[in-house]
């Protein structure tokens, strides 16, 4: 009896231990079918389909992108005249983020600018408005720093990829063929880009639709001259080999002139980045030298006042430097 017993134990603890095995193994599977990697890229590759302007039924599917996780703000946002605009500048610059996180912490900073320069520095309400405002738009600058990034990479790597479809068209290859080639042998960010092309096609997406939705999504000039010369050779024939390589051969020089160019006006360049820093470098030598001096600047009320309008003449100068030392190619 006593035997019978302990092997009766012994096998509920042996069922238990299987039990709670296939119930952790049946949890991570869910995480894995839901989070794990595989479903991250797919999820990724969904999203960046969702940026394109593509309004047609076969790809209605995959432009379902959720501009927040909470249903609420999910309804409120798409009342938002501008959200799917911003939704398509995450794209592009290619961040993992969302409209709402984005809005959100833009928020949050605001409120930790105002509250850090009314609670921890004493400054007006004035000056608390101001660092909330500059501390929401710091998400944004962020935002459009990633996409200016991504879109110049981009705009690097065309020229290879535009030799890759010509080789693969003299080769024998058709022009789909090429575009996969470019996204399974070269590098990030443009490798995944003409995935995006290459799948809106296969899921039926015409060719013409597919590398108009590219165009909308990398905003470059470059890259709508590709695609205007596609389509063009497409419409009324012609040797897209020898298109395509003249294009390449361009977008090189231009990239060559444009370097060029920025060597020559780096010296403009670095006399607006020292002309920009040097009034803060050294208004915090001398705040660090005679702190009693300096404190009039924010103590005094003439002394706030030329700050206020010290900062508005520099933002004004920077923008006049800005453009100076900005030329375009």
């Amino acid at each position: 009896m006593q035997n019978l017993t302990g092997n009766s134990l012994f096998m509920v603890v042996v069922l238990v231990f299987v039990a709670v095995l296939l119930l952790l193994e049946g949890l991570y599977l869910m995480w894995k079918s839901y989070k794990g990697p595989e479903a991250r890229k797919l999820e990724k590759r969904l999203q960046a389909l969702s940026g394109s302007g593509d309004a047609t039924p076969q790809a209605k599917l995959l432009k379902e992108r959720m501009l927040s996780d909470v249903p609420a703000l999910q309804r409120l946002l798409l009342r938002v005249p501008r959200a799917h605009a911003l939704d398509r500048l995450i794209l592009q610059s290619g961040l993992d983020w969302t409209v709402s996180k984005l809005l959100l912490g833009c928020a949050a900073l605001s409120v930790a600018g105002f509250a850090i320069m009314m609670g921890l520095a004493g400054q007006a309400e004035g000056f608390g408005l101001m660092a909330g405002a500059a501390f929401a738009l710091a998400p944004l600058a962020f935002l459009h720093h990633r996409r200016a990034k991504r879109l110049k990479r981009i705009e690097a790597q065309l020229p290879e990829a535009l030799d890759l479809v010509t080789r693969a068209l003299r080769a024998g290859h058709a022009f789909s063929s090429g575009l996969q080639m470019i996204s399974e042998e070269m590098a990030e960010p443009i490798a995944s880009e003409f995935r995006i092309v290459h799948d809106e096609v296969n899921f039926g997406v015409s060719l013409q639709q597919a590398l108009t939705n590219l165009s909308e999504r990398i905003p470059l000039t470059d890259l709508r001259y590709f695609v205007v010369a596609v389509l063009i050779q497409r419409d009324s024939g012609g040797n897209l080999t020898e298109v395509l390589s003249n294009l390449s051969c361009l977008i090189r020089e231009r990239l060559k002139l444009l370097a060029k160019v920025r060597v020559l006006s780096s010296e403009g360049r670095l006399s607006a980045w020292v002309l920009g820093v040097m009034p803060f470098a050294l208004a915090g030598m001398m705040n660090l030298v005679n702190p009693e001096f300096m404190s009039l600047l924010w103590t005094d009320p003439i002394g706030i006042g030329i700050i206020k309008h010290m900062l508005i003449l520099m933002a004004v100068g920077v923008l006049i430097l800005r453009r100076i030392v900005r030329i375009r190619v």
